[in-house]
């Protein structure tokens, strides 16, 4: 079961009501980010931020470096490896976590978001474009890696995105296997254009290159084909699917790593 609130609101205490003179903050501001954090902070949120209080939590994941931000709370960075991501489980699991939200950064969270999935924390991945059209609907136009957590932990309260079960890891080997499939297909198509006009001195260089693309692809459909049926639940949907007129091993691999599979009847 996942760790941590599900259904309760990250938001902190009520503030206290804006006394008469000074400045209130007109409903088209947008509400100021609780925690600011320096990109040098290394302190944890878990000595500052009550056990029971719940928390939403946006880490903005960049090359070498995670920043973390923790609403309510102090947020903090690490860098972008092994040792930042057990610190950032450790310094998450204390608290009442609700949500993590991470953008798909086309494979850069990808090792982080298994950490805290096999931690058993409440991670999320979403679609950047929806963050940022929450940002610039919030007001929030200023872009650094900061902000940016800071905006995905803002994004985490309001917006509420739902807990998704990730792959197992049977599933997402199958999808990598299924991805790198994808791209010896297309390594092959663009050698396969190349050799038409290619000069008489790099015929031969791009045929060896063929020849090897050739080996890898059916070596991974044997892998591919090896992984479906060790799944006594992936082989029975793949019979199924390619009992369907015009379905082949492709559309029923890329179905099985895409899609989740649930029992089938017999």
């Amino acid at each position: 079961m996942t760790r941590g609130v599900t259904d309760r609101s990250c938001r902190g205490p009520k503030r206290p009501r804006v006394s008469a003179g000074r400045h209130a903050p007109s409903p088209a501001e947008p509400e100021q980010l609780r925690g600011p954090m320096s990109p040098h902070r290394k302190a944890g949120p878990a000595q500052e931020v009550a056990m029971n209080t719940p928390v939403c939590v946006g880490i903005d994941v960049s090359q070498s470096q995670l920043d973390v931000a923790v609403r309510p709370g102090t947020g903090f960075s690490v860098s972008n490896d092994e040792a930042g991501w057990a610190t950032v489980v450790a310094q998450l699991r204390p608290l009442a976590l609700v949500r993590i939200v991470v953008e798909a950064t086309g494979g850069l969270e990808v090792s982080l978001v298994g950490a805290l999935a096999t931690a058993r924390l409440p991670i999320i991945v979403v679609n950047p474009r929806q963050v940022r059209d929450f940002a610039r609907a919030t007001g929030q136009l200023a872009k650094t890696d900061v902000l940016d957590a800071q905006i995905l932990a803002h994004f985490a309260e309001v917006i509420r995105p739902p807990l998704r079960p990730l792959p197992d890891a049977q599933t997402q080997a199958l999808a990598a296997l299924a991805a790198r499939r994808r791209h010896l297909v297309e390594m092959l198509t663009a050698e396969k254009n190349r050799l038409r006009t290619a000069t008489p001195a790099i015929r031969q260089s791009l045929r060896r290159h063929l020849g090897w693309l050739q080996r890898e692809r059916t070596q991974l459909d044997t892998e591919l084909a090896a992984a479906i049926h060790s799944t006594p639940v992936w082989r029975a949907a793949d019979d199924l699917l390619r009992s369907v007129p015009g379905v082949g091993p492709v559309l029923t691999t890329t179905v099985l790593a895409n899609l989740p599979v649930r029992d089938v009847d017999p």
